[in-house]
């Protein structure tokens, strides 16, 4: 049930969107446990020349770089998972984007389960009623 933001350095390539969805959605999965049939992926290009790191343009690196931003519920996942999903999602990019900037991040949000949902219900509303059907 994630929401994965994802912006990369380049020019809009549907091709490459698609890939870089379906690798971090299998990486989510593998790493996070989080079901890839209700994730949800988005990919925005900056020009190279408007991305900065360290004070250069990465047109100036000659690299590429990328930001990946995540939201989760707190307590879903350990920080060994965590570690390993960010090991793994930067060894992706680098693969997708034929190497990236050291400077290139992944940030997972852990949310509240009361503050965070789709189809206008909670994952906590979920989560007890599931609880509440099981019992």
């Amino acid at each position: 049930m994630p929401i994965i933001n994802i912006s990369v350095t380049g020019k809009p390539d549907a091709a490459l969107s698609a890939r870089i969805a379906k690798e971090a959605t299998e990486i989510t999965a593998t790493q996070l446990r989080k079901d890839p049939t209700i994730t949800a992926v988005a990919v925005s290009y900056v020009d190279p020349q408007h991305w900065f790191a360290g004070g250069k343009s990465l047109a100036e690196h000659g690299t590429n770089t990328f930001w990946l931003d995540i939201k989760v519920v707190d307590g879903t996942n350990t920080k060994l998972e965590l570690e390993a999903y960010l090991k793994a999602i930067f060894a992706a990019f680098g693969g997708l984007l034929g190497g990236v900037h050291e400077e290139s991040y992944a940030f997972v949000h852990e949310v509240p389960a009361a503050a965070y949902g789709y189809g206008g219900k909670t994952q906590e509303f979920r989560f007890i009623s599931g609880r509440l059907q099981a019992a």
